[in-house]
C-alpha cells in the first residue's frame, strides 16, 4: 500500500553519516514535533539526482526553512557512507540532511519503491517529495516519469509551503 496525504510516517530506522560514523535515525523520533521536507530519489551520484533534484533543494534551503520548515532531508536506498560522500560533494552540509535507507525498509513501508534490476540498480526509491508535520504526511509529490525532478522538486515544494 502506498502512503498518502493524512497518513502517519511508518516506523523505520534510517542511517546518517556523522563525524563518529553511521548513526541510526528512528523515524518516530526524527519526525516527532517537527515540520520536515523529505525528498527521495533513485540513487546518489546519478544524473538527474545530482544535476537537478538535490541541487534544487540545496539552493532553496534557506527559503524553505524560512517558511517554517525545521529540516530538509534527502533520502535514497544507499548506505550512509555513500549519502554522506554525495552530500559533501554537492555542498549539502548544513542545508540538507542526507539519510540512507540502505536496505530499503523505509521505502518499502511507504510503498514508494521500484524495481531497478533491469538497470543493475536493485530495489530503489521512486522520486518524490513530501511535507511531513509531526509525523503526518501533509503533501506528497510523486514524479510520474523517470529522468525528471519537476513535481518533486524544490520549486514545487516552495509553492506548497
Amino acid at each position: 500500500m502506498t502512503i498518502k496525504v493524512g497518513d502517519r510516517i511508518p516506523e523505520a530506522t534510517l542511517m546518517q553519516l556523522t563525524d563518529k560514523g553511521p548513526a541510526p535515525v528512528k523515524t518516530s523520533e526524527y519526525f516527532k514535533g517537527r515540520k520536515i521536507v523529505v525528498f527521495a530519489l533513485p540513487g546518489a551520484f546519478t544524473p538527474t539526482c545530482s544535476n537537478q533534484h538535490l541541487p534544487g533543494f540545496i539552493q532553496s534551503a534557506e527559503t524553505i526553512k524560512g517558511k517554517g520548515v525545521d529540516e530538509i532531508a534527502c533520502l535514497s536506498v544507499n548506505d550512509a557512507f555513500v549519502m554522506g560522500a554525495w552530500g559533501k560533494s554537492q555542498g549539502a552540509d548544513g542545508k540538507v540532511t542526507m539519510l540512507g535507507d540502505g536496505n530499503g525498509d523505509f521505502t518499502k513501508a511507504l510503498g514508494l519503491g521500484f524495481d531497478g534490476t533491469g538497470f543493475g540498480m536493485g530495489m530503489r526509491s521512486a522520486r518524490y517529495s513530501m511535507l511531513v508535520d509531526d509525523g503526518v504526511v501533509k503533501s506528497l509529490n510523486m514524479e510520474p516519469a523517470g529522468g525528471k525532478a519537476e513535481i518533486s522538486g524544490a520549486e514545487n515544494m516552495l509553492k506548497q509551503l
